[in-house]
């Protein structure tokens, strides 16, 4: 992998918090910065640097923070490769001792520069590697227009590479634990050690050292061997006894710290890959012995006790948050025990289904076991006690544990103190879908009937309330949107609840006041909840809704709920600014009503009654009409006198938008509107009328917004997904369900741009058939028995994907024949009976269910009744569909090539499935100061000030440490925007360090082909370009490209770029025939993509004009100019410097044409006699590559003169000067324009981002 430009540079800490050039982010904080004076010395606090001095080394500063205590310095110093065999040793400052558990900053004299003296020896560090200069011609399969995609280049394999081998065995000795009589000498325990000499060793751990003793495997004698010697370091003794070892550990040690830290560090949560190539099992008697008696899961640093991991989560979020240091603190804390909580509770879990653990209940039937380890509860996603009937069975049991867990993120995501959640995991493993949660204290002890005392325990028929509940769950309600309301329970009281009927309130043992079972915190999803007698609005029967889904959990996104909202507010404003000018205009002192009468049905009709009279008033006066409303409605807020008519004005606007106020916008949903059982109140029939027409809206919304926003966005590229995973991921972005996807592509279907939408279509029906086939996967593999879990996955895929039309599965019982066949079979899994039933699926029986499933969960017809068929169809890719499956079922497979399409045998045999992971979904806490520090730097940036900017970027980055570790995705983005940022101001050097740096952790965080990492790749491959390590950039760019292939195929617009990036490298290498392939095709992608008129398109065809005419080919350069030009001239006029700039390069490219053509012409007159004039062909100038590469990749750099700068500044001012003046009248008539302050300026150069790639990764 070329990860290493020229750039490595030591890290200052080992367990990887970067350094960056700080001077303490804000040298003077802007009047108008987010943070308070004192906000600013606290920052300041957050870190300074240490010397640690050792024996015989170069001191090293370490970054440290006065929180940390003693103890982390001496784990940094354990965790570094060359120090980590030593483990006695102390921290001296001026001569005294330092304190384990003491924090730094209450060491006294310890401060920015103080050295720390470690009293014994350590290592040090070395340089990383330089690349060596590579070939540039690329391998055939990288090329434009090739048909391979090979799979092994994804993980590259050194194949000369062995692994070093120090000692044959290290193992506990079997003469431990020591005698009593021995452990009075100090013997601590007896080690047995096989050189790789092949001496063996018995070696004495004592108090004082490691010694040799006279111990063999079969004679116990504890005395010291010859030589005597006493080591303090158990690799000093082994480096006397064995010169293999000294030889071998010094190079594996050297090779360790040369590779970056961040290749290194662990990740917070686990990241799977989907290949891995074949490794050898060596034998390793450390390994064996740490995964049978490491007490599973029970963390070694507390011996003899498990984690309380309900106490933990809960003590965490009580810690104090007043300040920035507390809230670190405290954010670093929660993050820290949730990713340790995630770890475990997928061990549990995967422990559970392998059935390692005995159940709590091992009386009932497999499916309605529940378990404990690890002070974990586990439940299984089936529908144990009818608890689901009327909703779907155990289709909603399966889905409960999801919508649950969305509850918990969000309710964890408000923070409101004195609410508790429970610590909450889903884990879907071999068909399995798994909830780990904590544990309430007290709970197990109480039957659940009496432990409720909030919410209901059968869906609504029993509902009990209590007052603590209320108040706390009152100041959830406004952010979660959720209307306090009156039910009905079974003897017809009512019941005041502010959340669903479900949602569980449990005062524990420890006093804390949980909430549980969050799986309706959010409105039902009509479009999938036929209910009789209720009609839908116009745009939902137009589509097809409602529609009766599997199941009847089926809730809108907290996204959509803040996206509707958001759009009921512009309405709001929108309705009653109308007012307010009809009002003014009338001057009649009678009240006017609505325009359309009463309140609107729905959305459309809204926005149609207002679009053409909000328009036709110009701009200016709609402005300050909005800003008259806001100013209106917060005056009705705060009691303030208004006349009448203005309170009526925002009445009727309050009414029409369905706000619960009718004094301000307030938009709240009832959770319980049209769940079964649940029963209102007579009093409120007006409020649920009007809750239930608020859902069909907000059903409607959905379909007639948010469904063609997102196809309108990617029309424009405004999003640009590249699998599966980012489609979903845009998808939820706006709110939409994956359920509706079939709905998405019949809209791509049927756009007017459809060409432009090719990728999106490709993806979604990608997606769709291999959810289709994952719905499948899962109820095939809860038949499958642990022995037979290789051959049945090994199977499904064949059946899958491979050409092969008749598939044989090979039952485990071949390899061995037992002599009875044990009628009772231990281990079976939950569920299932020991059935070989996947053992006759057929290709077509699949494929013919994956239509069907696509059909029913979709409601998209598939035209395909196999993979060839469906391949030739949609022009998918079978490596695209098995990377696709194997992400989201967990599969591992070996990495090699697979012939997919063989008609003679198999693509899979029962060897290539090497694993089966689970696939986990857990709670992401957010550090919220360092996001708000990352916030303030974009918006600094895009007003123009980079230097500040950066600075915010680099605190953000230095909290985002703190809170995260190493490792996080969002230290990723922060790292990406500080390379860019550092590229823009011309500080090369710094972009590649910080950008190389985005790259490892995106491979780690994200995955090796995560379409993030090939992002990165492209970044850091342009950096790389400016600072003159040509081959490494241009590696970078055709891993980049590999990697893109692999994931979706040739036919993508990120394609284009990627393959202008690489023809432009080309063209500045003098490569121009290998240049122009892949300019080429850049221009055919781009033509398709952006319609054969677009500014990219010309953009492209000068690019290519370009290396024609360095190939001296002035024909074809002419043609392609004159093609940009034409664009350039009815798209921007002809006046416009682009278009006058292409008209100078065509009459350049003319003249060299008739040059050349003169010479030739000459020639032939007077053959080799002739006198010819050299011709100026000109090889591209750097400067001049590197300059387009800025332009392709959105990255604009606007020279400005001096005086520009100084006229500049004058007009900012003169506008600030009208902007108080104005104010000071008091006038509420805005300028049209709103006024800018020192945004538009930096120092001699302004940068402009380029829209389409903005820098919010």
């Amino acid at each position: 992998m070329l990860l290493n430009g020229d750039c490595s540079e030591t890290l200052k800490k080992e367990d990887g918090t970067a350094e960056s050039p700080r001077e303490n982010g804000m040298d003077e904080g802007e009047p108008g910065d987010e943070t308070t004076g004192q906000e600013v010395i606290v920052i300041q606090d957050t870190g300074f640097s240490v010397k640690i001095l050792a024996p015989g080394i170069e001191p090293f500063s370490l970054q440290v923070s006065p929180q940390e205590m003693v103890q982390e310095i001496h784990q940094v110093l354990m965790d570094r490769e060359d120090t980590c065999h030593r483990t006695c040793f102390s921290l001296h400052l001026d001569g005294n001792m330092l304190d384990h558990f003491s924090e730094l900053r209450s060491v006294e004299g310890l401060q920015e520069g103080s050295v720390l003296r470690v009293v014994e020896d350590s290592g040090k560090r070395k340089k990383g590697l330089e690349m060596d200069p590579i070939d540039c011609t690329p391998p055939e399969y990288i090329l434009p227009g090739s048909r391979e995609r090979p799979l092994c280049p994804l993980q590259p394999q050194n194949r000369d590479w062995k692994p070093l081998q120090c000692l044959k065995v290290l193992t506990m000795s079997g003469w431990n634990p020591p005698p009593g009589n021995r452990k009075m000498h100090g013997d601590l325990m007896y080690l047995f050690v096989i050189t790789a000499e092949d001496r063996q060793v018995s070696i004495t751990a004592s108090t004082r050292g490691f010694y040799l003793n006279q111990s063999t495997a079969y004679h116990f004698n504890p005395k010291p061997a010859s030589p005597r010697f006493l080591s303090h370091s158990l690799v000093e003794l082994l480096n006397q006894i064995s010169p293999t070892f000294k030889k071998n550990f010094a190079v594996l040690q050297k090779k360790r710290v040369q590779r970056h830290p961040f290749e290194r560090i662990a990740t917070p949560f686990q990241v799977y890959s989907w290949t891995a190539p074949q490794a050898e099992h060596a034998m390793d008697c450390v390994r064996a012995e740490d995964a049978y008696t490491s007490r599973l899961g029970y963390e070694e640093h507390i011996p003899g006790q498990t984690r309380d991991w309900n106490e933990e989560l809960q003590t965490t979020r009580e810690l104090p948050r007043k300040n920035l240091p507390e809230r670190l603190l405290r954010e670093r804390a929660i993050f820290k025990v949730h990713s340790d909580f995630t770890a475990a509770a997928t061990r549990g879990a995967m422990a559970v289904i392998d059935g390692n653990v005995m159940a709590i209940n091992p009386s009932e039937e497999t499916k309605m076991q529940m378990f404990i380890w690890n002070n974990i509860f586990f439940s299984l996603g089936f529908d144990v006690r009818d608890h689901y009937k009327d909703f779907g069975g155990d289709v909603a049991a399966y889905v409960a544990p999801t919508n649950d867990l969305n509850g918990v993120r969000t309710y964890n995501a408000v923070d409101v103190e004195g609410l508790y959640t429970l610590g909450t995991v889903v884990v879907d493993y071999r068909g399995y879908r798994v909830t780990a949660q904590s544990i309430i204290p007290g709970i197990l002890e109480r039957d659940q009937e009496q432990s409720v005392i909030y919410g209901s325990i059968d869906f609504g028929k029993t509902v009990v309330s209590h007052p603590r509940y209320l108040e706390l769950l009152e100041r959830t309600s406004r952010p979660l949107k959720i209307l306090r309301h009156r039910v009905l329970n079974d003897r017809d009281e009512e019941v005041e609840l502010c959340s669903s009927v479900e949602c569980k309130g449990i005062i524990g043992n420890d006093g804390r006041h949980y909430i549980l079972d969050l799986l309706r915190t959010f409105p039902p999803d009509l479009n999938f909840l036929p209910v009789p007698g209720e009609e839908l609005p116009e745009e939902c029967t137009r589509a097809g809704f409602p529609r009766a889904h599997r199941h009847k959990l089926c809730c809108l996104r907290q996204e959509l709920v803040d996206a509707f909202v958001e759009h009921r507010y512009l309405l709001f404003m929108k309705l009653a600014a109308l007012q307010l000018m009809q009002q003014k205009a009338s001057k009649v002192e009678t009240p006017t009503s609505l325009e359309n009468g009463g309140p609107p049905s729905a959305e459309a009709e809204s926005e149609d009654s207002i679009g053409p009279e909000a328009g036709s008033e110009e701009e200016g006066s709609s402005v300050s009409g909005l800003a008259k409303v806001k100013e209106l409605a917060e005056t009705i807020a705060s009691d303030g006198t208004v006349d009448p008519r203005s309170r009526e004005v925002i009445r009727n606007a309050c009414k029409a938008v369905g706000s619960i106020s009718s004094t301000a916008f307030d938009i709240r949903f009832n959770p319980d509107i049209f769940s079964p059982g649940v029963r209102f109140p007579e009093s409120c029939q007006d409020e649920v009328r009007d809750q239930k027409q608020l859902l069909k809206d907000a059903a409607a919304f959905l379909l007639s917004c948010q469904i063609p926003g997102l196809v309108k966005d990617c029309t424009e590229h405004a999003v640009l997904p590249m699998d599966g995973a980012t489609l979903a991921e845009v998808m939820r972005q706006r709110g939409i369900n994956m359920r509706y996807l079939g709905k998405v592509l019949d809209l791509v279907l049927r756009s007017p741009a459809r060409d432009q939408l090719d990728h999106i279509y490709k993806i979604g029906i990608g997606e769709l058939i291999t959810r289709s086939a994952k719905h499948i996967f899962k109820t095939y593999l809860q038949g499958v028995e642990l022995s037979g879990l290789s051959a049945a996955i090994s199977h499904f895929l064949n059946c899958f994907l491979s050409s092969y039309p008749n598939p044989v599965a090979h039952l485990p019982a071949d390899e061995l024949l037992s002599k009875k066949r044990n009628k009772k079979r231990k281990n079976r899994p939950p569920g299932a009976a020991d059935n070989t039933a996947w053992a006759v699926m057929t290709p077509q029986e699949l494929w013919k269910n994956i239509c069907q499933e696509a059909k029913n969960y979709f409601d998209f017809t598939l035209e395909c009744d196999s993979v060839d068929q469906a391949v030739e169809t949609y022009g998918l890719q079978k490596i695209t569909l098995l990377r696709e499956i194997s992400l989201k079922t967990g599969i591992q497979i070996l990495l090699k090539e697979y012939s997919f399409d063989s008609r003679h045998k198999p693509a899979f045999t029962e060897e290539d499935v090497l694993n089966i992971f689970p696939v986990v979904k857990h709670v992401n806490p957010k550090a919220s100061d360092a996001f708000h520090f990352f916030q303030s730097g974009q918006a600094k940036v895009q007003q123009g000030f980079l230097k500040e900017g950066c600075e915010l970027i680099n605190e953000a980055l230095n909290l985002f440490n703190n809170v995260y570790g190493a490792m996080h995705v969002e230290i990723c983005a922060c790292l990406r925007l500080l390379a860019r940022l550092h590229y823009i101001m011309g500080d090369y050097a710094e972009a590649l360090s910080n950008q190389q740096k985005a790259v490892l952790m995106s491979e780690r965080v994200m995955g090796i082909e995560h379409p993030n990492t090939i992002q990165e790749y492209m970044h850091l491959a342009l950096y790389c370009f400016a600072s003159s390590q040509l081959s490494t950039a241009l590696s970078l760019l055709y891993r980049a490209r590999y990697l893109m292939l692999l994931v979706f195929g040739e036919d993508h617009p990120e394609m284009a770029l990627l393959d202008n990036n690489i023809g432009l490298v080309l063209h500045g290498v003098m490569e121009y025939d290998l240049s122009l392939r892949f300019l080429e095709n850049a221009l055919a992608v781009t033509t398709k993509y952006h319609g054969p008129k677009a500014l990219k398109v010309a953009l492209s065809h000068h690019l290519v004009a370009r290396v024609y005419e360095s190939k001296a080919e002035f024909r074809s350069a002419l043609q392609h100019e004159k093609e940009g030009y034409t664009i350039y001239k009815t798209q921007l006029g002809e006046d416009h410097e682009k278009t006058r700039e292409s008209s100078e390069y065509l009459k350049c490219l003319t003249q060299q044409a008739v040059a050349l053509q003169r010479t030739m012409n000459e020639i032939y007159r007077n053959g080799s006699s002739a006198n010819i004039p050299p011709l100026k062909f000109t090889a591209p100038s750097m400067a001049s590559v590197l300059e387009q590469l800025n332009v392709i990749n959105g990255i604009l750099f606007i020279p400005l003169s001096q005086k520009d700068l100084e006229n500049l500044k004058a007009e900012v001012a003169r506008r600030h000067q009208l902007q108080e003046a104005s104010r000071n009248r008091d006038t509420v008539a805005t300028d049209p324009e709103p006024a800018r302050t020192l945004e538009d300026m930096v120092s001699p150069q302004t940068v402009k981002e380029d829209p389409s790639l903005s820098l919010q990764g």
